[in-house]
C-alpha cells in the first residue's frame, strides 16, 4: 500500500503570463474607446452658393498678393502703384480702406510657392480687422 501523501507539489517561482495579453487587449480596447480627438478647426469661411456670380468694380477690390518670401503686395483697383507690407501690417491697412470705401473687397491672392503660413497669416489679419468679404483665388503665372 502506497502512501499518497508523501509527494511535495512544486510551486511556481515565476509570474503567471498566460493572462498578459488579455490584459494587454482590453487596457488599449478601454483607452481607445475613452480617448477623444480634438477636431481640426481648419479656417472658418462662409462660401457662396454654387453658381453665384457677381460683377465687382475694380475701385472695390483691394488685391493682396502673398509672395514666395512672405511679402504681400497691395494694389488698389486697377492702379498699377503697387505697396508692399508684412502680413502683420494689412489689420491696419484693411481698416484705413474700408473706412474709405465700406464696399471694399479684399482679393487674397497667393503664389503657388508661397508656404501656407503667409495666407493663413494674411486672412487672419483681415479676421482681427473684421473683414467679411473676402475672395481667395491663386496668383496665376
Amino acid at each position: 500500500m502506497a502512501i499518497l501523501g508523501n509527494k511535495k507539489q512544486k510551486v511556481s517561482e515565476g509570474i503567471p503570463m498566460s493572462s498578459t495579453a488579455d490584459i494587454a487587449f482590453l487596457l488599449l480596447i478601454f483607452f481607445l474607446v475613452t480617448t477623444t480627438f480634438p477636431k481640426d478647426k481648419g479656417l472658418a469661411i462662409v462660401l457662396p452658393e454654387p453658381g453665384e456670380e457677381a460683377e465687382v468694380s475694380q475701385k472695390n477690390i483691394l488685391h493682396l498678393i502673398i509672395q514666395p518670401n512672405g511679402v504681400v503686395e497691395v494694389k488698389r483697383g486697377e492702379s498699377p502703384q503697387v505697396q508692399t507690407m508684412r502680413p502683420r501690417e494689412i489689420e491696419g491697412l484693411w481698416r484705413q480702406e474700408v473706412a474709405l470705401n465700406p464696399n471694399l473687397i479684399a482679393a487674397v491672392k497667393t503664389h503657388p510657392d508661397a508656404p501656407y503660413k503667409y495666407m493663413v497669416d494674411v486672412l487672419d489679419a483681415l479676421h482681427k480687422a473684421n473683414a467679411e468679404r473676402i475672395s481667395l483665388q491663386l496668383l496665376e503665372n
